[in-house]
């Protein structure tokens, strides 16, 4: 059950919508559910003689509007409460009876009318179908003072969430101040009559933040949204320091023909200069040069990229596994990743990483605060990748993405327990939503590479192929990997350990590092993820189809260090972002 509240000046324009046909012929049935004393006149249902509707709606504007006009002067400008309220898809239809407790609860909860207070304001709630009514009120009470309606929002939102248990609808979870704020019905059908897939508000939230990901600085973001094609206007200070930022979309513009302007704020929480100046504070990206020396082999920036991100990624999720609250700030940096993914990724994957990052950037934002925020590596990882610019999503490119993204969804996973134990429930759905858009994503991508691996293990020489399969029935006794001649199930595994073998790794040592990185129960597929962890750790190619080098003699395991690109900012995955902006598929 959701509420939606807003205010405004005009009761008798309110009430003209609710009990009129709808933007689309949708209201049917217009009547009242209830009423401050249950004898309101109602306009759709009027059984007087010789009804009018147009006369019984004055009347009921009169009487709404009665304590506001002896009010005068003291009357609120914005005096009319107005709030809707929904049930979810495939609840039950509820009668008129139930909207009326429905609305009378919300009333009391808000300080609207509350119960046993015969000075309470004037309220109806209008039911024109069949799963939400409008509750109005005027905000003058009986005594002609205004109500007190401080959280009235999170009141009604607590409210609904009880009477949800009682009346055995679907339960909502429970938000806490951090959601971003939802686009009014105003934007809503705006951005219907324009033909765009979303309203404004959407799409500059999303093009605002894939500009912060891995921002070295406050002039790089700006930069970046300006290259995105968004206008953007500065506030200063009298000092001339700049106090915050406003945001356009081209073309968007109001009744008086000006643009619609959007402060960051009003996108989401974290994204006002403030805050945006905070993270760039903890976490600013490091610089450093791109490098093929010591003895890695030379793979595109963008496969050198996501392969470099992976690692860090892995060691994100094990920080989200420990519980700790510091935790919190690689939440912000996995966000930034995963803007920085879906918008280099290649066409097959981009919508499901696009889904995916716009899932988990409700994941980002709790009450958590990390006191010794540092987003260094993530943040540089995220630089890395948009700099390195669009990923072909075949060769070497397309298997990097398969192994970043297998380990985004362990990561997403992890962060959904993390939000769990505190209680965040928004947030831990949110983070399961993402995951689902990863697998999908990963599928995706992996099916090229995996097949290759699957026939490079079936045409493995006999006697080699079962002593790797022995030493994975060894490594995993009781995860079920049985592995046959008959089975294909480690195909994969199996051929990526004889290549590490052939590179001078200890296939069996090898094994066991990759184990141990981190826990597998929440893996899909262990298999997959065991190919992916050995392939990075070996310095294997992610694609069986690129040629590896072997590591210097001595070596049991390639140097690891991240290898970095210059800090110009390329305009390849902001060039293409303004074009997605035009073209974007709906939304999930």
């Amino acid at each position: 059950m959701v509420p939606d509240i807003g205010r405004g000046s005009r009761t008798h324009g309110l009430l003209i919508y609710l009990y009129g046909p709808g933007k689309r012929e949708e209201h049917t049935d217009a009547h009242l559910v209830g009423s401050w004393d249950g004898f309101a006149p109602d306009p759709g249902r009027d059984t007087s003689p010789d009804p009018d509707p147009k006369v019984t709606l004055a009347r009921l504007t009169a009487a709404l509007d009665l304590r506001v006009k002896q009010a005068g002067d003291r009357a609120p400008a914005k005096h009319v409460w107005h709030c809707s309220v929904r049930t979810a898809p495939g609840d039950r239809r509820l009668s008129d009876e139930e909207w009326n407790a429905v609305a009378q609860r919300i009333v009391h909860a808000t300080g609207i009318a509350p119960d046993g207070d015969p000075d309470g304001c004037r309220w109806i709630a209008v039911r024109h179908a069949e799963d939400h009514i409008h509750i109005v009120a005027t905000l003058v009470r009986g005594d002609l003072r205004n109500p007190r309606l401080n959280y009235d929002f999170n009141k009604a939102q607590a409210t609904c969430r009880r009477i949800e248990k009682e009346m055995g609808l679907r339960r909502l979870n429970a938000g806490d101040g951090t959601a971003a704020k939802n686009p009014t019905s105003a934007e809503k059908f705006k951005a219907e009559r324009a033909g765009r897939p979303e309203t404004s508000r959407e799409t500059l939230r999303e093009a605002v933040r894939q500009a912060v990901a891995g921002a070295d600085d406050e002039k790089e973001f700006f930069t970046r949204l300006h290259e995105a094609g968004l206008r953007v206007k500065m506030r200063h200070a009298p000092s001339g320091d700049a106090l915050g930022y406003n945001v356009a979309l081209p073309g968007d513009r109001n009744r008086h023909g000006e643009p619609v302007w959007y402060p960051g704020s009003k996108l989401a929480p974290d994204l006002s200069l403030p805050k945006i100046r905070l993270r760039l504070a903890d976490g600013t990206a490091e610089r450093t040069t791109p490098s093929a020396a010591g003895g890695r082999p030379d793979w595109s920036s963008p496969a050198r990229e996501r392969r470099s991100a992976t690692g860090i990624a892995e060691r994100a999720a094990v920080l989200l596994d420990s519980d700790d609250d510091e935790a919190a700030a690689q939440l912000v940096g996995v966000g930034e990743l995963l803007d920085a993914v879906a918008q280099t990724s290649p066409a097959a994957t981009r919508a499901e990483l696009g889904a995916a990052a716009r899932a988990f950037e409700r994941a980002t934002r709790s009450h958590v605060r990390s006191e010794r925020a540092d987003t260094r590596a993530i943040r540089t990882a995220a630089r890395g990748i948009i700099q390195a610019g669009s990923a072909l999503g075949r060769g070497e490119d397309g298997g990097t993405t398969a192994m970043l993204v297998s380990t985004l969804v362990l990561v997403a996973l992890a962060a959904a327990r993390w939000h769990s134990a505190r209680g965040h429930a928004q947030q831990a759905h949110a983070s399961r939503q993402a995951a689902e858009h990863l697998r999908a994503a990963y599928r995706q991508a992996a099916a090229t590479p995996m097949r290759a691996l699957r026939d490079q293990g079936r045409a493995l020489p006999e006697a080699e192929r079962r002593t790797h399969e022995a030493t994975i029935r060894a490594a995993l006794p009781e995860q079920g990997l049985r592995a046959d001649s008959s089975s294909t199930k480690t195909d994969a595994l199996a051929a990526t350990l004889a290549q590490a073998e052939q590179t001078g790794h200890d296939p069996k040592a090898l094994l066991q590092q990759a184990i141990d990185m981190r826990e597998l129960d929440t893996a899909a597929d262990m298999n997959d993820v065991l190919v992916w962890r050995l392939r990075r750790l070996a310095q294997l190619p992610a694609h069986p189809g690129e040629a590896a080098r072997r590591p210097q003699a001595g070596t049991s395991r390639p140097k690891t260090a991240s290898n970095r690109t210059s800090n110009r900012t390329a305009p390849t995955a902001a060039a293409r972002f303004a074009t997605d902006l035009r073209n974007r598929p709906p939304r999930r």
